[in-house]
């Protein structure tokens, strides 16, 4: 257990922590509270789509300028500034629900700069987590925050759906932007070194950073993969497992919420795991652990049962879990420190932009082929893609860094 809470010993970790986990906590919560008032507005699934369609663009747009600016800056002081962002949209938006004049273009408007501010805050979040604890703490720091963020992702929507019927959507509104201010007072309690000038163009920053994202075979091989296995699972798994949970009764839209808390239930064991047990190899074993994600798609095609689909997304969210440990300790400790947040903004770009596709193009295939197959298919395709990272030589090859392993 004191090895599991080992970042703890570190102040800035603490508070930086306490904060993330109000936010998180918050945010889980939001995003059910966002759906309900837009369909309060027009009960129509384009309306919702388009809200949170603007939303992702708008984070994809802005994700490399993210990455530079919270490079060039004090990381905390990033966080907080786009923390005020949110404040004021997500005030604007309770205060239309309140009052009655929220329209789906206003609520767009509000989403698209909601995406704007996260793409500033991800890569501060990556950048900021080593410089808040020790080598030999970094495992464990990044499973702590995992582990909040699989709580919340598990309890959070069930307080939201409570919330959102008896007091309505504007309520939670008022709840996140409160904890987003209370995120910005403790992060004030983060003292860090201001970074160093960097002395050039944004224009050389981002392209600095590209350099030092391709000049690693084991990251731009992963990205471009995930590029495929991204667009898979949203689709499979977004879009047409709710498909079949509507139409097979051996699923069930009762029994999908059983799969989905399943995946959560999953990676929140994992995350427990990942506080004590030392990852040496932590490339090889993630993306082994990933490809599990094709073990409840396949099931799906062939027998959606909930019972079975569900014991499945459980070993998913084991894997999903080693892989996202092992890549965020893997970055943090191979990537130099005044250009990490740069390098992640280029992986998050990489990892989004072709979600979209995903989601159209199996929007499409269920409507056009035997949905069975293509599942199957699906599943065989994501396997493929993420164990063939591992003829990469630098992915099996690769270690954690000198004394990362020393507790």
């Amino acid at each position: 257990m004191m090895r599991g809470l080992a970042a703890m010993q570190d102040s800035g970790f603490r508070w930086f922590f306490l904060s993330r986990a109000i936010t998180m906590t918050a945010g889980s919560m939001s995003s059910i509270a966002l759906a309900f008032a837009v369909l309060g507005i027009d009960n129509s699934p384009a309306a919702l789509a388009i809200v949170l369609t603007v939303f992702t663009l708008s984070n994809v747009v802005f994700l490399i300028f993210g990455g530079v600016v919270a490079d060039r800056l004090p990381r905390a002081l990033v966080i907080q500034s786009c923390y005020v962002i949110d404040i004021l949209s997500i005030g604007t938006t309770a205060a239309l629900l309140f009052t009655g004049t929220a329209t789906i273009p206003v609520l767009a408007l509000l989403s698209a700069l909601n995406g704007a501010a996260s793409a500033f805050v991800m890569p501060a979040m990556q950048g900021i987590i080593p410089q808040l604890t020790t080598p030999a703490h970094l495992q464990q720091a990044n499973a702590l925050l995992s582990f909040v963020r699989s709580a919340t992702t598990i309890g959070g929507p069930v307080i939201a759906g409570i919330l959102v019927a008896t007091v309505g959507p504007a309520w939670v509104m008022v709840i996140q932007a409160a904890a987003w201010a209370l995120a910005i007072v403790l992060l004030a309690l983060v003292r860090l070194p201001a970074p160093d000038p960097s002395g050039t163009s944004f224009l050389r920053d981002l392209r600095t950073g590209w350099h030092e994202f391709w000049s690693r075979t084991w990251m731009w091989s992963i990205c471009l993969a995930f590029m495929v296995m991204n667009a898979i699972h949203i689709g499979a798994w977004g879009v047409a497992g709710p498909y079949i949970a509507k139409n097979d009764p051996r699923l069930g839209i009762a029994g999908w919420g059983w799969v989905l808390s399943a995946e959560g239930a999953g990676i929140l064991v994992m995350t427990l795991v990942m506080m004590w047990l030392p990852l040496r190899r932590p490339l090889r074993w993630g993306m082994l652990a990933i490809s599990a994600l094709a073990i409840p798609l396949a099931l799906l095609g062939l027998h959606p049962h909930a019972l079975l689909v569900a014991a499945g997304a459980f070993v998913a969210g084991l894997g999903v879990e080693l892989f996202n440990t092992g890549w965020n300790v893997t970055e943090m400790e191979q990537v130099p420190g005044d250009k990490l947040s740069r390098v992640a903004s280029y992986d998050m770009l990489a990892s989004f932009v072709a979600m979209p596709l995903g989601t159209l193009a199996f929007g499409w295939l269920v409507g056009h082929v035997d949905v069975s197959s293509l599942l199957v298919i699906s599943a065989v395709l994501y396997a493929v893609v993420a164990l063939g990272t591992m003829l990469v030589p630098s992915v099996w090859r690769m270690g954690r860094a000198d004394g990362a392993l020393k507790s």
